[in-house]
């Protein structure tokens, strides 16, 4: 081929590759320069949540203010103390011990929260749970089981009510004329015995 032909294709080829060269070169700086941008929003971002975080964190750790309740919307209520419910428990089974029973004692609190709970030595395992919804129940009701027992004739679902048991020997232990514990007693073999043994316990409080 003549040189001259050559160099003049040589040439077209050239100029027709600029435009293509040229495209690519601001299509790169296009993205580039999106990239960059949206490197550095994100980067902003960042700084900014990291910023915001810690106050966001301590209004959330932040203790809220204490209510204070107005005059006339509390009432006081009397509680035996742990001393006066070991006192009573030991009593009850010290009078056990006396009679050659094994029984278990709860004291339970005007609320009917466990005070104090013994099993006595030998007592079966099912008296523990016994005396204590015994305890229970004479709290809740102001009254001694044995005598509670008698309502089931007219409210037979009186026994449905979590937590209690109506069989003899509860008692409850008052204070101003209102209950403020109750003493149960489980693992005799009767209950008129359990009953005798917890009223021991409540007898002894009043020495």
């Amino acid at each position: 081929m003549n040189p001259q032909v050559n160099s003049q294709i040589n040439a077209q080829d050239q100029s027709a590759a600029t435009p293509v060269r040229a495209k690519r070169s601001r299509r790169r700086r296009v993205v580039g320069g999106a990239l960059a941008a949206a490197l550095l929003g994100a980067a902003t971002i960042g700084a900014v949540s990291a910023t915001a975080a810690p106050s966001d964190a301590a209004a959330a750790s932040a203790p809220a203010e204490p209510v204070t309740v107005g005059k006339g919307l509390t009432r006081t209520t009397n509680h035996l103390t742990l001393a006066a419910a070991t006192k009573a428990a030991q009593a009850t089974l010290d009078a056990a011990k006396k009679a050659g029973r094994n029984v278990s004692v709860a004291v339970v609190d005007r609320d009917g929260n466990t005070l104090v709970q013994l099993r006595g030595d030998g007592a079966g395992p099912q008296s523990y749970e016994s005396a204590a919804r015994k305890a229970y129940t004479a709290v809740s009701w102001g009254a001694p089981t044995s005598e509670l027992v008698g309502r089931l004739s007219d409210a037979p679902t009186l026994k449905d009510i979590p937590g209690t048991l109506f069989l003899a020997g509860g008692v409850p232990v008052r204070a101003a004329g209102a209950p403020v514990a109750g003493i149960g007693v489980g693992g005799a073999p009767s209950g008129a015995l359990d009953e005798q043994f917890a009223q021991a316990g409540a007898d002894a409080l009043s020495e």
